[in-house]
């Protein structure tokens, strides 16, 4: 092609990373592979890439609060989501980030091909299967979970600091371990913490772990 776009992958999963490479290498340029969200948002600074493929599960910073964070700083980015998760919630807050296609790893070969070519052109792409299950969703909306119950989705009642500090406590990141990764005090770190406790309504690290995972904040399984 003519024009050869630039494109930076991000997913943990070395032997999925080298599939997509081998995959997309004869017909665009694969500028870089990370492994981790907070990687992924320094990369596209520097590698300044045409899209960006990233999954959701990413260790450090989740795919989605990655995506947001680079479509402020660059809002002509392309992103496409390559994710285990179908579920309604995580595609619909995917799409409120600003990505521009969502494909699931399942069908990863033919799909995220046709999903790049999409995008480039100014259009949307969504995995048939994704499709589907927003329509069953619209047609048949799942009932409200029984209290305390985590529902399966993207954290939306916490802010994006809220999230990235839930997320680090999660993977086991200890206080002063997350306040230098987040560039903030001790202090600001617990404060977040015992508000996202209040908010959730958990009293303990390990039940806080649970919701992360159910809530698609964590790789962690």
């Amino acid at each position: 092609m003519s024009d050869t776009y630039r494109i930076l992958l991000a997913d943990d999963h070395v032997l999925v990373a080298e599939g997509i490479q081998k995959l997309l290498e004869p017909e665009y340029e694969l500028v870089g592979i990370v492994a981790d969200g907070r990687s992924l948002v320094t990369a596209a600074a520097k590698l300044q890439p045409d899209i960006v493929v990233v999954d959701i599960s990413l260790p450090l910073l989740n795919g989605l609060d990655a995506s947001q964070q680079l479509k402020k700083n660059n809002p002509n980015l392309k992103i496409i989501v390559l994710t285990m998760h179908s579920e309604p919630n995580f595609v619909t807050q995917a799409f409120r980030v600003g990505v521009s296609g969502y494909v699931l790893k399942q069908s990863v070969g033919s799909e995220l091909v046709q999903a790049i070519r999409e995008v480039v052109k100014g259009r949307t792409f969504v995995s048939p299967m994704v499709a589907q299950s927003l329509v069953d969703q619209a047609v048949n909306p799942s009932p409200t979970g029984a209290p305390g119950e985590v529902k399966v989705g993207f954290a939306q009642t916490l802010s994006a600091r809220q999230r990235e500090v839930l997320q680090l406590v999660a993977e086991g990141k200890a206080t002063k371990e997350i306040a230098s990764i987040l560039n903030v005090s001790v202090k600001t770190v617990e404060f977040h913490k015992t508000r996202i406790m209040k908010e959730l309504r958990l009293r303990t690290a390990a039940e806080l772990t649970k919701y992360a995972i159910a809530a698609g904040l964590t790789s962690i399984h």
